[in-house]
């Protein structure tokens, strides 16, 4: 089935909406670690690697769209990459794809779950044990993800823009605090370079959302497009901002120094002298985690619907039990055994992100050579450039 550049009457409201699924779906990885990565770079360096990986990722996920115009609206990674690279392709993207997702479902499962408590605390007293808090969070989301992409949709523009308004807060209390002299600093180590390549490289990972995405748009092609434009600029945006109002405020030494999330939180707290900021700073790292669980665990759940369909039928709670179930166990009885996972979740997205969508942008090519095919400009040079970059972050990823 081709995609169809026909607009429906609610195009402009899904456009928003899928820019939003995938914007949250990067914004909450790269809160948590862009600024505790970038410390040791500076301002300037993390600049350049931010819009570097921007222009790579929404470039890659061009290809994606191209690629889906020639399989049905509803097919996956798995589908697209069994049609265009046979077996071998179908296997790299089914361990890529469930060691990226699985990966990054646990971290956020145990992250939102130890958030989830510590805000109930602060805000109403009452205390739980983080495995209550876990299994609650997950339950919640877990239901959500198994209604839908369009009760995701829903439930998204209203996280995310509570998230843009606490993010807002946030900003106005600390942009004049920003000092241009510790933007200015320089990087304090190039080592520091090739560890902060695959962790800025994964704040832009929404690939594994582009197929719900485009089920969702019914594989119109202009809205798509449009849609995934502005998933990747509003990313881009915030990070540059969240950037200078951290990197510009705390000193490269302390932040090397705290090099968790709430210890972040609390240097910014008492570099300003106020509990509330770091309370709004922490409300704002939850959002933005949620709303990333959200598109990352709507990612897995259509994958698996795909890849089950002809065990499960698509029955949407088994489904979704296989989905949440793993990330709540690894979260619960491992809780510092995903941090490794994470660490090499770059490896899996470079195949996902750049690998199989450069492989089977050529291989539809080959065969689809009509005019009326959307197709992303820049041919081999750009596709060779694109591979290159994702070879770097691999070797990167061992080299830290």
């Amino acid at each position: 089935m081709e995609i169809t550049t026909t607009t429906s009457t609610n195009s402009t409201s899904k456009v928003i909406g899928g820019g939003l699924i995938i914007a949250g779906t990067s914004i909450g990885a790269g809160m948590l670690s862009i600024p505790l990565m970038s410390a040791g770079l500076g301002f300037g360096v993390s600049l350049l690697l931010l819009f570097g990986f921007w222009a790579l990722m929404t470039y890659t996920s061009m290809l994606m769209l191209e690629v889906h115009q020639h399989a049905d609206s509803s097919a996956t990674l798995h589908t697209l990459s069994s049609k265009f690279l046979g077996n071998p392709g179908k296997i790299a993207a089914t361990i890529a794809t469930f060691m990226l997702l699985y990966a990054l479902c646990a971290a956020y499962v145990a992250g939102g779950g130890s958030n989830m408590a510590t805000r109930l605390d602060q805000l109403t007293g009452i205390q739980i044990p983080a495995w209550m808090s876990s299994l609650i969070f997950v339950t919640i989301v877990a239901a959500l993800v198994a209604a839908g992409t369009a009760v995701v949709d829903k439930v998204n523009r209203v996280l995310f823009g509570a998230m843009m308004l606490a993010m807002a807060a946030v900003l106005v209390f600390l942009s004049p605090n920003i000092s241009g002299t510790l933007l200015a600093a320089s990087p304090e180590g190039w080592g520091l370079f090739f560890a902060a390549l695959p962790v800025i490289f994964t704040s832009f990972g929404f690939h594994g959302s582009i197929p719900s995405i485009v089920t969702y748009f019914e594989g119109e092609t202009k809205s798509l497009r449009t849609a995934m434009l502005i998933g990747s600029c509003i990313p881009l945006v915030v990070y540059i901002f969240w950037l200078a109002c951290t990197l510009g405020v705390v000193e490269q030494s302390v932040l090397m120094e705290n090099g968790e999330l709430g210890a972040m939180i609390g240097v910014l707290g008492e570099t300003l002298g106020s509990s509330n900021i770091a309370v709004m700073i922490g409300l704002f790292a939850d959002l933005a985690l949620v709303t990333s669980f959200l598109g990352v665990s709507l990612g897995l759940f259509d994958y698996l619907r795909d890849t089950t369909k002809d065990k499960l039928k698509g029955n949407r709670i088994s489904v979704a039990l296989i989905t949440f179930l793993p990330p709540l166990a690894f979260a619960l009885f491992y809780p510092q055994g995903f941090i490794m996972a994470l660490g090499y979740a770059a490896i899996a997205l470079v195949v996902i992100a750049i690998f199989l969508p450069v492989l089977m942008t050529i291989a539809s090519r080959k065969v689809h050579k009509e005019a009326h095919f959307y197709r992303v400009k820049g041919g081999p040079i750009a596709m060779g450039a694109a591979t290159l970059c994702g070879v770097v972050i691999i070797l990167a990823q061992f080299i830290a």
